[in-house]
């Protein structure tokens, strides 16, 4: 049912990769996905992918406290050597702020620029560069969100169940991503358009904040990746997963005694069209809108 809707998608669907190195010198990768919308390089994906250029500028900022906490106990001449060491060794500290990160958007060498924030949303506008459009076969068409019938069959599609590595090099103060980053393969996962889900307005009063709620959860990696019908036109961009329980109890046992557990359903959330829509006309990027 979707074959070519999922065949169109890998023409304008990417992986970005998220690498991350900490305070304790230990690294992690996280995997998302972005949507190419034009040939000018522009992109839509979930905010929340971005959401590690806040937190190391915050852990930045903790960590020159740090320091300069530990230089000025250092300059207390008057305490016993012994003292100020306990001092220093008695200061709290993360051993998870961040110190580098970077992003891989599908490409070496490719940054995003331009950057919109609709943080209300969990939407986020960018721009490639460097991009070259003659290596792009075709852009995506977004769904015109005048009539969204409950009930249609939608796919998420983007890069779960990955395991990508990244050492950094103290030498040239960079990344080395293992090489499966370079044959990430998409997973879609089906589902049905339920409802629309209303989050009242934006920041600035400018936007009705919407999602489109499907009947499957989103997976991880799949966060920043195209909603599609059976045509390919994009319906949504996935966002995260929501959890109901459904008034079932299911009882186990743990530690010798037995316990209940409410069993939930898991629903993906995705960026609703009308919101997407009305984001790029508002910051002029070039878009194609669907028929239907």
């Amino acid at each position: 049912m979707f074959a070519q809707a999922c065949k169109r998608a890998t023409c304008f669907t990417r992986p970005v990769v998220i690498s991350r190195r900490y305070f304790d010198r230990s690294t992690d990768c996280g995997c998302g996905a972005f949507v190419v919308i034009n040939d000018e390089g522009w992109i839509v994906t979930a905010a929340h992918l971005l959401s590690a250029y806040g937190r190391i500028q915050q852990d930045a900022e903790e960590i020159v406290r740090y320091y300069h906490t530990i230089q000025m106990i250092e300059q207390e001449e008057e305490v016993p050597r012994e003292e100020r060491y306990e001092k220093i060794r008695r200061l709290p500290d993360n051993p998870k702020w961040i110190t580098n990160l970077s992003y891989w958007w599908g490409k070496d060498g490719v940054q995003l620029t331009d950057i919109r924030y609709l943080p209300e949303g969990d939407l986020v506008l960018g721009r490639l560069f460097p991009f070259d459009p003659n290596a792009w076969h075709a852009y995506p068409v977004f769904k015109s969100p005048g009539d969204m019938d409950v009930g249609t069959a939608l796919c998420k599609f983007g890069y779960p169940f990955q395991r990508i590595h990244a050492a950094f090099r103290e030498a040239n103060n960079s990344f080395e991503m293992s090489p499966e980053v370079h044959t990430l393969a998409c997973f879609p996962l089906e589902g049905l358009y339920t409802r629309t889900l209303s989050a009242g307005k934006s920041g600035d009063g400018r936007y009705d904040i919407k999602f489109l709620e499907t009947s499957s959860p989103g997976l991880k990696g799949q966060s920043g990746g195209p909603i599609l019908d059976a045509n390919g036109t994009v319906w949504g961009v996935q966002s995260r997963t929501d959890s109901h329980a459904y008034g079932c109890i299911a009882r186990a046992e743990k530690d010798g005694r037995e316990i209940e557990e409410d069993q939930c359903v898991n629903l993906g959330i995705g960026i609703h069209p009308e919101l997407i829509v009305r984001f790029l006309q508002d910051n002029g990027v070039r878009f194609y809108l669907s028929a239907y």
